[in-house]
């Protein structure tokens, strides 16, 4: 069995785990907060299935928050257990999500992180390829977008395997500069079209003047 088919049969089985909980509400077992836990159970397998699946659902940063909670309310679950007396329902309920969502937290949060290809749009992937083969040739590139009184300039560097980006920002109400480093170009297209409105055909154009 390969490492990538394990993924899938873990996901399958965290898959199977909310429409566990589910028959055992109906049932009628369960406690007061069970919905809640099968709410973010399932929220959290799907963030799971796009981990394996390298595709991302939703938005990225949903995912690390998310793992957060689960971490306050497992750590608050097993408090419960050690200071407070449950009845024996309540007690599965409460080490069985604590212990499944181990995993599930640690997932989350790196599934969470921005800085990934899985984020991408077609367009940005496309536009990294090129930016990649533009940096291969001439490093740093810069570039500068002017709209009305806004002017944006744009540095970018890489080195070995990763990608620094300066952002210069003058308008009417003074200059703000800011740097940031990146693993993956995807995200630094990402990073330079949302807040320097700096595309890769800004530095073509660059380039060739």
């Amino acid at each position: 069995m390969n490492l990538q088919r394990a993924y899938y049969l873990l996901a399958a089985f965290y898959s199977l785990l909310p429409l566990i909980g589910l028959v055992a509400i109906l049932s009628g077992g369960g406690t007061p907060f069970a919905v809640a836990h099968l709410l973010l159970g399932a929220l959290a397998v799907m963030g799971l299935w796009g981990f394996i699946l390298k595709r991302g659902f939703m938005n990225p940063r949903m995912w690390q928050p998310l793992a957060v909670v689960l971490a306050i309310m497992a750590v608050g679950q097993l408090w419960v257990i050690f200071t407070m007396p449950v009845s024996n329902v309540a007690l599965t309920w409460m080490l069985t999500s604590s212990i499944f969502s181990v995993m599930l937290i640690i997932v989350l949060f790196h599934y969470g992180k921005r800085d990934q290809p899985l984020w991408a749009t077609p367009v940005e992937a496309d536009a990294a390829k090129q930016l990649t083969q533009l940096l291969d040739s001439t490093s740093p590139l810069s570039a500068v977008h002017c709209e009305g009184e806004q002017e944006n300039s744009v540095n970018v560097t890489k080195v070995g395997n990763h990608y620094h980006a300066k952002v210069t920002r003058r308008g009417k109400n003074g200059q703000e500069t800011f740097e940031r480093h990146f693993q993956h170009p995807e995200t630094l297209v990402f990073f330079l079209e949302k807040f320097a409105s700096v595309s890769v055909k800004d530095f073509r154009q660059a380039s060739l003047s």
